[in-house]
């Protein structure tokens, strides 16, 4: 382990930095539509509208927002040339959405490689009245053009899309997707608006970053937060934006620490099916920034660091850590009993429930996922403790997440199936790694404490058995004590409600970062 600076002397080293320099403007323009007169209506748009709204605004933006029948293309674009009129180069202009996407016959001729434009569906646009609604829909060449306008002035964009133009979802899960019927007639020639977006290409700018709710073979369901139906992709950012993302406290947020934050909580709160998807693929420089929390505040610039270190290694970023309970959590969840049995504890939650039929053993999740089978009265207080535990684990990952790998990445797995999981040393030196399986089984896997040699825990070459439902792979980094943690996770017949209550004793409310990776299961394809 490397020597760290004594603090005196980080101080002393901070004051000889460079003048600060002071933080630009970002203006917002965030459009969000459940209501689809013409189509299957959505649950969570608007909520994702909202929720990010809330968040920039607290965060210092200028936000313009448009939900529902105000979501009219003539009044976003009128707000997006606005905010180009306003801005000046350095500034950002963040633009979210949150509704259907969809497909139609390409505008341009040779001008997708597919043959097949993608478009953002506004409320007005009818399937059936194409041409007389065709101005209700906003197409991805389009978009090329606002976001050159941006770009000619020096101006930063980044444009957060929680739609999806594809798919082929393989879990049986009861969300709605964000996916709208493609278009199969060829629509009226193009706007020059369009024809020159069309000679533009998202990977040529060089100032303009894309966010997708998921890659493009994937869909983009909406999925159950906090007892209600949301897009993992808008939670996820307005928790970045809130400043969870900004890992180092310095009032701004690379790319990459956008990055690393949404990768990992989409996972976790969509259950892995979902994978966001970053255009350029690659940040353009380490110290990249996509968003600027704070305004005329000072904030660092790129060749500086605010960040000091005790002499444990962890970083001390300044930044407050919140409890589960200050995060939403509640050491409750809602539970649906199909049947006749006695009520577990813990099962007083609201919004959505979890379900068990007692018929048939079958316990799901709110999102309608196979959780576990074979659940008896027996066996479902530790299946209950099970998902109580893990809210407050996604509780703590919110605001500190950490990153593992499960190798294939698949929504779901079959019998036979051979697996690599793989969790990489942390910013901390200390780790735990455990498994919460579908029957609410706790089974401790590897404890690393700072002095040893610590290394990335690796299962390699791991087959998928009975019992099926849904596996959560956990692991923690933290510069606190964990040898007391692991005496509980390696004791005999652990339960989840007895590693709850030594991570809520030693953890709660202090620095540490948390993977879970879910892992669903079931006998065949």
């Amino acid at each position: 382990m490397m020597k760290t600076l004594p603090r005196l002397l980080a101080l002393s080293l901070a004051v000889a930095l460079p003048a600060p320099v002071f933080a630009a403007q970002t203006y917002a323009l965030v459009v969000g539509v459940d209501q689809y007169p013409n189509d299957v209506s959505l649950d969570g748009a608007v909520r994702d509208a909202e929720d990010v709204y809330r968040s920039m605004s607290a965060a210092g933006f200028t936000p313009t927002k448009f939900t529902n029948e105000q979501a009219r293309k003539d009044d976003i674009r009128k707000a997006w040339t606005d905010m180009v009129a306003q801005a000046a180069a350095g500034d950002t202009i963040i633009f979210t959405y949150a509704g259907h996407g969809a497909q139609m016959p390409e505008l341009v001729a040779g001008d997708e490689a597919d043959g097949l434009d993608e478009f953002l569906q506004l409320p007005g646009f009818d399937r059936n009245r194409h041409e007389e609604t065709s101005n209700e829909i906003i197409v991805d060449n389009e978009m090329n053009a606002w976001f050159a306008e941006a770009e000619g002035k020096g101006v930063h964009v980044l444009f957060v899309s929680d739609s999806c133009f594809s798919g082929g979802m393989s879990r049986s899960i009861k969300g709605k997707s964000r996916l709208a019927p493609a278009v199969k007639v060829k629509l009226a020639p193009p706007s020059q608006e369009a024809i020159a977006g069309a000679n533009l290409k998202e990977i040529s700018f060089k100032q303009v970053t894309v966010l997708a709710a998921s890659l493009e073979s994937q869909p983009t369901p909406e999925v159950i937060i906090d007892g209600e139906p949301r897009g993992a992709l808008s939670w996820s950012f307005a928790r970045a934006v809130e400043g969870s993302a900004d890992r180092d406290g310095n009032g701004i947020i690379t790319r990459i620490e956008l990055e690393d934050y949404v990768f990992s909580n989409v996972k976790n709160r969509s259950e892995a099916l979902q994978v966001p998807n970053f255009t350029p693929q690659v940040a353009r420089s380490d110290g990249e920034v996509v968003v600027t929390l704070t305004r005329g505040i000072p904030v660092a610039s790129n060749n500086t660091t605010t960040t000091d270190t005790s002499d444990n290694g962890a970083a001390d970023t300044g930044k407050a850590i919140k409890t589960a309970k200050d995060l939403g959590w509640t050491g409750n969840i809602a539970l649906q009993i199909d049947g006749t049995a006695d009520k577990p504890k813990n099962t007083d939650g609201t919004g959505t429930p979890y379900r068990w039929d007692v018929a048939t053993g079958v316990f799901y999740t709110p999102n309608g996922d196979v959780a576990a089978e074979s659940v008896s009265a027996d066996s479902i207080q530790s299946v209950v403790d099970k998902y109580v535990l893990l809210d407050f684990l996604k509780a703590m990952a919110s605001q500190n997440p950490g990153s593992v790998s499960l190798t294939p990445t698949k929504d779901i797995y079959a019998a036979g199936d051979r697996l690599r999981f793989d969790a990489p040393p942390g910013r901390y030196p200390n780790m735990l790694v455990f498994n919460l399986a579908n029957t609410g089984e706790v089974q401790f896997l590897d404890m690393q404490a700072a002095g040893t040699n610590s290394s990335e825990f690796k299962l390699s070459d791991v087959e998928v058995v009975k019992p099926f439902g849904a596996d959560h792979l956990i692991t923690i980094w933290t510069a606190e004590p964990v040898d007391a943690i692991g005496a509980v996770l390696a004791g005999k017949n652990v339960t989840a409600e007895a590693v709850l209550q030594a991570l809520t004793t030693r953890l709660d409310g202090k620095e540490a970062s948390v993977a879970i990776q879910p892992l669903y299961t079931r006998e065949t394809l």
